[in-house]
């Protein structure tokens, strides 16, 4: 296993959160907190299934800074099932399913001595909102997703028709880049309702027929491209737009 710490600047709140390598992987270590999870009633493009809730994450854990890229996939699979495999190897990994990245998941921790994982629903969500209340608004020069249909209220923009390089857009506050658009994000979680208590579940609901993905993607609407937008697949779906980012405990 190498790792190289290193820091990485968040400019825009004065902090420094810690960076790390691990297996070509950079990986950002995101405090724990707490956090408003879902969306308000009024929020532009919102979906009946993100009611308000406050979640706790009790634990620090580490975040792919970037989505996982094909270079990264191929290194541990020793294959590409990319449909943009002509967009290069530092772009985004897709057509890989909740199943494929599983496998993929238990032979990097063979090689990284454990803790890799896919994050939660809600330390997806929290790490989006990199420490901001109000979700940020998608635009065609900070995202890549069908700008042609922004949310509700949104200017139109360019539809790429494609993935694009990893790290082609500025990163979040905390230093996480395409946590919008691009491609759709796995989860840990199976999709269900939020709990209705004050303090939600960090690992959220349970309904195993679908699993939740994240963050939108090239092929999708500004809607879609928010923080608190829920979407499920089947985990053992494939398709051009989904794709993954890795976690990783803290130790």
């Amino acid at each position: 296993m190498i790792a190289l710490v290193f820091p990485v600047v968040v400019a825009a709140v004065g902090i420094r959160l810690p960076g790390t390598i691990v297996e070509g992987i950079p990986l950002v270590k995101i405090p724990a907190g707490s956090f408003a999870m879902g969306s308000p009633s009024g929020e532009p493009g919102r979906g009946d299934d993100e009611n308000l809730h406050r979640v706790s994450i009790p634990r620090t854990f580490w975040l792919g800074k970037t989505e996982i890229t094909q270079r990264q996939w191929t290194r541990v699979m020793r294959s590409n099932p990319s449909a943009f495999r002509r967009c290069g190897p530092e772009c985004p990994v897709e057509n890989v399913s909740a199943l494929d990245v599983e496998r993929y998941l238990g032979r990097l921790n063979a090689r990284a001595g454990g803790g890799f994982r896919l994050p939660t629903e809600a330390e997806w969500e929290y790490a989006c909102r990199a420490g901001a209340e109000a979700s940020p608004t998608a635009t065609d020069r900070s995202a890549n997703f069908d700008a042609r249909y922004p949310a509700p209220g949104g200017t139109p923009g360019r539809y790429r028709g494609r993935t694009a390089r990893v790290a082609t857009f500025r990163p979040n506050t905390w230093g996480l880049f395409d946590m919008l658009g691009n491609v759709w994000e796995w989860c840990a979680d199976s999709y269900g309702p939020y709990p209705g208590t004050p303090a939600g579940r960090p690992e959220g609901a349970s309904a195993p027929a679908k699993r939740v993905i994240r963050g939108g993607s090239w092929y999708f609407d500004g809607a879609s491209a928010r923080c608190s937008a829920r979407y499920t697949h089947d985990p053992r779906d494939r398709g051009f737009s989904l794709g993954f980012r890795v976690a990783r405990d803290d130790r």
